[in-house]
This record gives C-alpha cells, sequence and structure tokens, in this order.
C-alpha cells in the first residue's frame, strides 16, 4: 500500500491530479486510514500506469476510463482515432512550417530558423559523402521503396508542391535508369 502523495511522486504527478483521477472515477484509492488518508495498492499503482502511458499517447481522460471500465475492442477504435487526430494535426502543422518558411524566405531571415530544409539536409548528406549520384540513389529507393513516405519526407523538407513533383518524377526516372542497368 502507498500513500496519495508517493505514487504522485512514483509518477511524476500532482497530488491533485490524482485527487481529481478519483473524482472523475479514474484511479480510486483501494482503501483508506482510519485517519481518511487515501491507500493505493499495486493493482491501482499498475492502472495509473496504464494511464499515464495512454496520456502520453494523447488519449483523453473520458476515453482512458471507457477503454478501462470496458471490453478492449474499444481501445483499438479509440486509438485509430487517435492517430487518425494526429495525422490531421501533422498535416496542419506542415502547412504552418510551409507558410512560415515562405514568410521567412520573403524577409530573408530563412537561416535563423532552426528547421530541416533542403539546403540543410544536402549540406548534411555531403558531409556523410554522399555526392550528387549517391543522392539521386538514395531519392530514387525512398520513392521505390516507400513512395508516400518519400512525398511526406519532401514536405519536412518544406519544398512546393512543385518541387515536391520535380524531384519525385526525377527520382523514379532515375530508378527506371538503375533498373535497366541492372537487368541489362
Amino acid at each position: 500500500m502507498t500513500t496519495i502523495g508517493r505514487l504522485a511522486r512514483r509518477f511524476g504527478l500532482s497530488r491533485s491530479t490524482l485527487l481529481y483521477y478519483d473524482s472523475i472515477g479514474l484511479l480510486s484509492p483501494c482503501s483508506r486510514t482510519a485517519n481518511g488518508y487515501r491507500l493505493y495498492s499495486d493493482e491501482d499503482a499498475e492502472r495509473l500506469k496504464t494511464i499515464c502511458r495512454y496520456r502520453g499517447a494523447g488519449i483523453t481522460l473520458e476515453n482512458i476510463k471507457r477503454v478501462l471500465d470496458s471490453a478492449s475492442e474499444r481501445l483499438v477504435g479509440i486509438l485509430e482515432q487517435r492517430l487518425t487526430d494526429l495525422n490531421g494535426e501533422i498535416h496542419g502543422l506542415q502547412e504552418q512550417q510551409r507558410m512560415i518558411v515562405g514568410l521567412l524566405e520573403k524577409q530573408g531571415h530563412l537561416s535563423q530558423a532552426a528547421i530541416m530544409n533542403r539546403e540543410r539536409w544536402i549540406s548534411l548528406l555531403a558531409s556523410s559523402g554522399f555526392g550528387e549520384k549517391e543522392m539521386q540513389q538514395w531519392h530514387a529507393r525512398f520513392e521505390r521503396s516507400a513512395p508516400g513516405k518519400h512525398r511526406e519526407f519532401l514536405e519536412l523538407l518544406c519544398l512546393s508542391d512543385q518541387e515536391i513533383i520535380s524531384v519525385r518524377e526525377s527520382s523514379r526516372a532515375w530508378g527506371r535508369g538503375l533498373e535497366q542497368v541492372a537487368g541489362g
């Protein structure tokens, strides 16, 4: 058995967070002392560990309660919805990032932004010993093995839609050339 303060410290939470979890029926103590102090069991600590893991994934307390209080098939639906929500948030953030990069380019302040962009990526590859040929091969392999992920990566470099199309088309052409050399 452990007290609310010790349990809170163990999980890096505040005492008031555990009091709130108790008030909404998410995590209630298994017993109380004669003085009314809350006591938590090892099973309660395991439940809190699960709650923290789900909170870390961004799942709402309401959905966590549903999952913990019902059948586990609900978890899959909740996780799938959270993943869909995250993908939307990421896409929105990428759009904002491209917008900000465009504004910084107009102002001549792009070098001050600590983001990965085309120039930084090329510099990183060059410093790793990649020449132009190796960079083209890298893109061709990426495009061939995971075209959707390659596009997402190019978006993270804040390339415009036209630049992305151009890189992907040249990657496909380069990849066809590699296949012809290997096959011929």
